[in-house]
């Protein structure tokens, strides 16, 4: 299993959790939706980000604060970005309980 596959299938088994969650491919990214898509997984990375990361919605204001604390891991995600989503680099140590909690937001963002 590549790095990108062990990615991919830790945010699959996170977003598994999440109640009444579905998977498919958009815009050649595994993403996932609950009604609504909510999260989007680029183990290869995508357009000006080479390193993999996600990207997912965020409640109001979320989006600001996370880039102004951790501009090395967080980012405001090319078209998505403009509607407060967010994009999570998952490189490094990864914080997956993080990512749990990102996800689980991101999934409350649109089912709310």
């Amino acid at each position: 299993m590549t790095t990108g596959d062990h990615l991919v299938e830790r945010v699959r088994t996170i977003c598994a959790e999440l109640s009444g969650t579905t998977e498919k491919m958009s815009h050649g990214a595994p993403s996932f939706f609950a009604g609504k898509q909510y999260a989007a997984v680029r183990p290869d990375g995508h357009h000006d980000r080479t390193a993999p990361h996600l990207v997912c919605a965020a409640p109001p204001g979320v989006q600001q604060e996370l880039v102004d604390d951790d501009p090395e891991r967080f980012f405001v995600p090319p078209y998505v970005g403009g509607r407060g989503w967010i994009g999570v680099l998952l490189t490094g140590d990864v914080d997956w309980d993080e990512i749990a909690q990102i996800l689980g937001e991101a999934h409350s963002t649109v089912t709310a």
